[in-house]
């Protein structure tokens, strides 16, 4: 097969992309899957292409035995990661298979992998057979010593009396959670035994669509991690997320039993301006346009039910729905709503301000800050030239403007969590603080290095600047600090950031059948590895910032290290760039000042004390079964929300609406949607003392620059630009 090099794609530098799982997508294929579609035998040809070829793939692989064992590993790893399903007696069963996977590929032939998923669908019934088998239990005993494993990753394929007592385990785990939170024997049974049913029914759901997408990914995984597959209705669903914006009636939706509910309605969309639709109403039929059929879809998967709801700008749909306040089995009310393009603002960056307290009599110093979550951009918008295309730079453009008018005193861009996005953003989003010049050089698979520039003459904001990082932070986000810190032109704070440093273009797989629709979906493909601007990777290394808070997770845990099949790090040589400044003369004193104030500083001591628990926690493998070791444990835990309830009330600090919080044992799609809701709402308006910390700390180095100028012309040489921060 012969690919264009000429294909037009889009450079994304995308963050965090794990293996698909295999519950998590699907298409109008059988319910038992017994082989490839013609379409996605087609597929698997296109892909074999792409990966094997190095004028697209950075990093190609030869599509070989030694590449098949590595993808039957992957794959058994997406079926049955904390193996509890399979046998090791079916594994030694499916061991030629790891030979064979490569010619499967390239035949389009996969007999091996239906085969593997047939195994797995039968383990699933057995197992959850066994588990419902188990509630019948009229007694468990908690008084005893023994302890829960629930941590399996790198544990042995076993046998099946080890996985009935692994699972017996499992189920008294999830019984005495439920007994601890005050349900009835009667309660705990009825909830169990629902779950597990649930467990059953999404596996029953899966299509031959869903094999298909997770067989492929864990070839696409197996050439590196960032690798991906998407199948027609994934690659929608992921170009939706990053446009910010979709065509429908405007409501986040969640499956709840054999029912879609609505757990949120978006602002300003259809369903909100009707007035007629809330959290926790039930969606239990669809119709097209304004009349004929309606279709029950009580029972169905919930990606089925979202593609009859969603549509065209412009064309009417009709639901029927039984409000949230009647009973499950109350006549529906029908609707009938207009679809238009709803504009998903939640996940658009957003600003505030805080207001930190002078020292030693001095004033007090206003700082902005803008939350950006994702490098997000409509592309198609953006190729139509459209006026209102979604774009994380255009959006933070006009923040800064208004933070300008409340005459901020400086500005802390909040990447923390910001798994990346579009690589053209990150560039863009750079130029809006550095007056032209380079932000980032990318580095091509035959070693062709050419550098992004910043084109655009003057800058958005020009005086002090912070930029917030954590774990999460990745990809663009990665390319954007590493940037201002190459710079110098503003402080890095909070911690190492994910190590990911390498491009990815989405490439649709389409374009080369030259067919009617959309059959075979995109694939993810890295083509290049990003460098700094002074030449070294992000990759595995990460940003370091300059003031760093209490690590929450280590590398080992999460982040790029933790991939078997990573690039490494490397280094190229440096571009030229200007440098408007250098931070490290006042690190120590900005360290110094840091420490004495979160000495004092309740709320962020409970943020690091939260931390270690985290950590400590983290760390274990098992869990005690002895009831009255989890009382302790539990009345622990709760004495010490109320004695910090107790001191933020003494403090005169913002009490904490979630003191009361205990363990209800539930699983997510088991409590009351509208409520959790609500929850997770409020959950937003909890104090951030990471986000105030940086804000004081940028203040801080606002006031030494000030008051010494001596100071400020070593760390701030002569730089236009940077003017505002010596005032």
């Amino acid at each position: 097969m012969k690919l264009s090099k000429t294909l037009p794609v889009l450079t994304i530098a995308l963050a965090l992309s794990a293996p698909i799982a295999l519950l998590a997508r699907a298409d109008d294929d059988a319910k038992l899957p017994g082989g490839p579609s013609a379409a996605q035998t087609k597929t698997a040809e296109l892909v074999y292409g792409l990966l094997s070829d190095s004028r697209f793939a950075y990093r190609p692989r030869t599509l070989d035995d030694a590449l098949s064992k590595d993808i039957y590993k992957r794959y058994l790893e997406a079926m049955d990661p904390g193996k509890l399903f399979f046998t090791a007696q079916d594994v030694a069963k499916f061991s030629p298979y790891q030979t064979q996977l490569d010619d499967a590929i390239k035949s389009g032939a996969m007999d091996a992998p239906y085969a593997m998923f047939a195994i797995y669908k039968q383990r699933v019934a057995e197992r959850t057979a066994f588990a419902r088998k188990v509630l019948k239990n009229d007694k468990f005993d908690f008084s005893g010593t023994d302890r829960y494993d629930y941590d399996r990753e790198d544990a042995p394929w076993t046998d099946t009396a080890t996985l009935d007592r692994i699972w017996t385990q499992s189920v008294r785990n999830d019984w005495l959670r439920l007994k601890l939170a005050g349900k009835s024997p009667e309660e705990i049974r009825k909830t169990l035994d629902k779950r597990y049913a649930n467990l059953l029914k999404g596996v029953d759901d899966l299509n031959g669509e869903d094999v298909f997408q997770t067989f492929l990914t864990s070839y696409a995984n197996s050439i590196d991690p960032h690798t991906d597959y998407f199948n027609p209705r994934t690659a929608a669903n992921f170009n939706l997320t990053m446009s910010l914006s979709l065509e429908g009636i405007g409501a986040v939706l969640q499956k709840q039993d054999e029912v879609v509910v609505i757990r949120e309605i978006i602002a300003g969309g259809p369903a909100s301006r009707s007035g007629k639709l809330k959290p926790g109403d039930r969606i239990v039929a669809v119709g097209q346009g304004t009349s004929g059929e309606m279709k029950d879809v009580v029972g169905w998967r919930i990606d089925d039910v979202v593609e009859q709801i969603r549509g065209n700008k412009g064309t009417p749909v009709r639901l029927d729905v039984v409000p949230a306040e009647s009973p499950a089995d109350s006549k529906p009310t029908r609707l009938v709503l207009t679809r238009d393009k709803v504009r998903l603002e939640e996940q658009a960056a957003k600003a505030q301000t805080i207001t930190v307290p002078g020292v030693d009599g001095g004033a007090p110093r206003k700082i902005g800050v803008i939350k950006l979550p994702a490098f997000y951009q409509d592309f198609e918008g953006r190729r139509k030239n459209a006026n209102d295309y979604a774009s994380a730079t255009r959006d933070v453009s006009k923040l800064l403007a208004q933070l300008k008018v409340q005459k901020v005193d400086g500005v802390v861009l909040d990447l923390r969590n910001n798994g990346g996005g579009s690589l053209t953003e990150a560039v863009e989003l750079t130029g809006l603080f550095v007056d032209r010049g380079p932000v980032v050089q990318v580095v091509e698979s035959g070693g062709r290095v050419s550098v992004e520039d910043d084109t655009r003459a003057g800058v958005a904001w020009d005086g002090p600047l912070a930029v917030l990082i954590n774990r999460g932070s990745a990809s663009a986000s990665e390319i954007f600090a590493g940037a201002i810190q190459d710079y110098g032109r503003g402080l890095v704070i909070g911690e190492t950031t994910f190590g990911k440093g390498t491009v990815q273009n989405l490439i649709d797989l389409d374009r080369w059948p030259q067919n009617d629709g959309d059959k075979y979906g995109q694939v993810k493909l890295t083509i290049a590895q990003f460098f700094r601007i002074s030449g070294g990777s992000t990759q595995h290394k990460g940003v370091v910032p300059d003031i760093r808070f209490p690590v929450t997770v280590d590398a080992s845990e999460f982040g790029e290290s933790t991939y078997d099949n990573a690039l490494p790090w490397s280094r190229i040589q440096a571009v030229d760039h200007t440098q408007y400044g250098n931070f490290a003369p006042i690190i120590p004193r900005l360290d110094a000042l840091h420490a004495a104030r979160v000495a004092k500083d309740k709320e962020f001591q409970w943020w690091s004390d939260d931390v270690a628990q985290f950590r400590e926690e983290s760390a274990k493998k098992s869990v005690s079964l002895n009831e009255a070791d989890r009382r302790a444990e539990r009345d622990k835990f709760e004495a010490k929300r109320k004695q910090r309830q107790a001191e933020r009330k003494a403090l005169g600090l913002p009490l904490d609406p979630f003191s009361d919080d205990k363990d209800d044992g539930l699983q997510a799609n088991e409590r009351n949607i509208a409520e959790d809701a609500k929850r997770e709402k409020l959950e937003e308006k909890r104090p951030d003392p990471l986000l105030r910390e940086s804000a004081a700390i940028l203040a801080d180095a606002l006031t030494l620059l000030t008051n010494d100028q001596k100071l400020s012309q070593q760390v701030l040489p002569a730089s236009r630009t940077m003017g505002h921060w010596s005032e």
